[in-house]
């Protein structure tokens, strides 16, 4: 029969392992819609509503995230902001394409993710957890670039969504003129930054990145971007109750993991950001804990 201290010594892990079956089992199929207030357009404006995907790491027969998705369509949201790792298997660019469903049709803007280039690696957890800003670790990135991203950047093209990889470009959106500014991803430091300042003339101007490293969030600041909306974090991942993320996988602080934030540099105004916990999860670590996967629907307003 065991001893109390026997038991008490088990505790831990039998709390750890249901910790761990709950976010394999239920939380990461557990899709949530978050949904924000972001004052970012000038007094007495109209709302505009935008809704940011990010990190939907799509699988083939991942039928119940494909449903859940294909519903977002219903909010009907005047833009999609995309912000990458669209898939992780060789074959899912048409479980996305199936997933975004009626979402192609609206006007829609664009970045891609490591994921979306080379397809996942099986890792230890606990590099991960080590957590670092390192780009490129361990020369994983060396490799050829295997995945179908060409695919997908036709396929969203042709329904009329901007690709922002290192570019500027603008679009009408109900009514408005939004200036963009987007990154290819720089957690492979494919990102090229320019000196060029935010539109004054635009409605708004927006910078769209996949990950947000510092060095992007700064230089947008700076260059006087009111909005930027990146992914790539997850939210943490597994994250502890009442505490949050413990790591962020960038250079950015683990307070800022997701959700609606600022970012101010010495002297200009602040920023607002958004970071997407995103939809999905390497195929390899098919699990969250106290971060549910989600899209975000932002309301822009006066």
């Amino acid at each position: 029969m065991p001893t109390a201290r026997s038991l008490a010594l088990a505790a831990p892990f039998v709390a750890g392992a249901a910790t761990l079956a709950y976010g394999a089992l239920y939380e990461v199929r557990a899709f949530t819609l978050r949904r924000f207030t972001v004052p970012v357009l000038e007094p007495g404006s109209r709302p505009l509503r935008v809704l940011h995907l990010s990190d939907a790491h799509m699988l083939p027969g991942q039928h119940r995230k494909a449903k859940w998705l294909r519903g977002l369509a219903a909010l009907e949201p005047d833009l999609v902001v995309n912000t990458g790792d669209n898939i992780a298997h060789l074959d899912a660019a048409p479980a996305v394409l199936d997933a975004y469903g009626d979402l192609l049709d609206l006007p829609g803007v664009f970045v891609f993710g490591s994921n979306d280039y080379f397809s996942p690696r099986r890792k230890s957890p606990l590099a991960y957890l080590r957590g670092g800003s390192g780009t490129q670790a361990g020369g994983d990135w060396e490799r050829p670039r295997d995945m179908p991203f060409e695919e997908l950047r036709s396929a969203f093209t042709n329904r009329g969504w901007l690709d922002l990889s290192n570019r500027h470009d603008d679009l009408t959106v109900d009514g408005r003129r939004l200036a963009f500014v987007g990154v290819d991803d720089p957690h492979l430091e494919y990102d090229e930054l320019d000196d060029l300042p935010a539109d004054p003339s635009a409605d708004l101007a927006i910078g769209v990145a996949h990950a947000p490293y510092l060095r992007v969030l700064d230089r947008w600041n700076r260059s006087g971007y009111p909005l930027i909306l990146a992914g790539h974090t997850h939210g943490g991942q597994l994250c502890l109750p009442g505490w949050g993320a413990l790591v962020t996988n960038c250079d950015l602080d683990t307070r800022r993991a997701k959700g609606l934030h600022q970012h101010r540099t010495p002297g200009h105004h602040a920023s607002w950001m958004h970071v997407s916990a995103g939809l999905g999860t390497s195929p390899y670590a098919p699990i969250r804990v106290a971060c549910r996967p989600e899209a975000t629907l932002l309301t822009l307003t006066g």
